[in-house]
């Protein structure tokens, strides 16, 4: 079936160009590069994994109810528009919710592969190239397990979010080779990155976990690749040309609270986008969520050199500026650790079934056979005495 069958509206013209911008990049200097990123290439290619196998795709998800998250997460609740709908209204509120959160994950992580595959292009250094190109592999994994997510289980497809799609086309417009870096590795993915965790740790329903543990895991090593070129890098730069980053940052991280609203989802629900732009503004849900998919971008930009008075005061604006502060590292950490932990439960679980049901196996064998046995041996004992009365 075609995903034009499955969008919740007309997404017009199902091909999107970007024109080009920058050179591409070639180095004839093979030395061995610099050992972190080194090792973190040698990370990527030994954590590569295959989501058909990895993930159980046989796990049921309600479409009505794909996450199992609360309602008090929903824009509408304790609203009249909530108190109004029948159960079934509500049920339906939740897949569009979860189809348009999961959707823009899905657009997010295809926009994800091609700046990857931007960065192995344009970055200057083999070392940089070489990650890089593991991780255009682990974006197109994440895009093939979103893209199924929303196709067998949620059924239901949102467009891009306009200002996802802003900041995307601003990223890969620009000639200079490390914005790609600075729009997707640091605010993109660490965006993303936040409101995966918020949803991997409130979710009650075992499919979307295990997606999100395992994405996260992936993505905890893209923002520390992100994290080391630029580090290096803006140290190079003049004020003049850290402040231009500056600027980028400051009107990506607008755009991106901008797209946390989901007024697509309250739109299609009849509710003007007026009220609807009223209603996420009166979310206390929504401002802690706000408050926390920041808690990855604030103390990343901060750790890259890019922290000047301007851009201190929009994140006072955007009441984040505390986060800069957040133990980057700890989080990744333990993005890696739950990935593992999840793997070791999941896979100690199926040893056990499968030795229970060898042991079942090899029990009901035994039996089979004792019961073989114990008829023949009175078969054989009838018929003795008959002959021996006979004789």
């Amino acid at each position: 079936m075609s995903s034009r069958e499955t969008y919740t509206r007309e997404p017009g013209d199902l091909l999107w160009e970007v024109p080009a911008a920058g050179a591409a990049r070639f180095s004839w200097e093979y030395d061995e590069g610099r050992a972190r990123l080194l090792a973190l290439y040698q990370k990527g290619k030994d954590k590569q994994w295959d989501a058909t196998t990895r993930i159980d795709w046989d796990l049921e998800v309600d479409p009505f109810d794909p996450l199992g998250t609360p309602d008090e997460a929903t824009a509408l609740y304790g609203t009249p528009h909530w108190d109004r709908m029948s159960g079934r209204e509500r049920g339906t509120l939740r897949q569009h919710f979860a189809s348009w959160q999961f959707s823009q994950f899905l657009h997010g992580e295809q926009g994800a592969m091609v700046c990857a595959a931007r960065i192995t292009e344009s970055v200057p250094d083999l070392d940089a190239k070489f990650y890089s190109a593991t991780q255009a592999m682990d974006e197109a994994r994440h895009a093939e397990i979103y893209g199924r997510f929303l196709h067998e289980k949620v059924q239901l497809l949102y467009p891009v979010n306009d200002s996802l799609q802003a900041l995307l086309g601003d990223t890969l417009r620009d000639a200079r080779w490390d914005m790609p870096y600075l729009g997707m590795q640091v605010l993109i993915e660490g965006l993303a990155l936040a409101a995966f965790g918020m949803l991997r740790d409130t979710t009650t329903k075992p499919l979307p976990h295990q997606i999100l543990a395992y994405v996260m895991q992936d993505e905890a090593r893209h923002v520390a690749f992100g994290r080391m070129a630029l580090r290096d890098y803006y140290r190079q730069l003049s004020d003049a040309e850290l402040r231009e980053r500056e600027e980028f940052v400051i009107e990506g991280c607008y755009l991106m609270r901008d797209r946390l609203r989901g007024l697509e989802v309250l739109e299609n629900f009849g509710i003007p986008r007026a009220e609807a732009l009223e209603l996420t503004e009166q979310s206390e849900f929504l401002h802690l969520f706000r408050k926390l998919l920041f808690s990855r971008i604030v103390p990343c930009v901060k750790d890259i050199g890019l922290w000047g008075p301007r851009l201190q005061r929009a994140y006072a604006d955007l009441g984040v500026l505390d986060l800069g502060a957040a133990e980057l590292d700890a989080l990744m950490a333990q993005d890696e650790e739950i990935a593992e932990q999840l793997d070791a439960r999941r896979f100690a679980a199926e040893e056990a079934a499968r030795t229970a049901e060898v042991a079942a196996t090899v029990a009901e064998g035994a039996a089979a056979d004792g019961a073989g046995e114990d008829g023949t041996a009175g078969e054989g004992h009838g018929g003795g005495g008959g002959a021996a009365g006979r004789g």
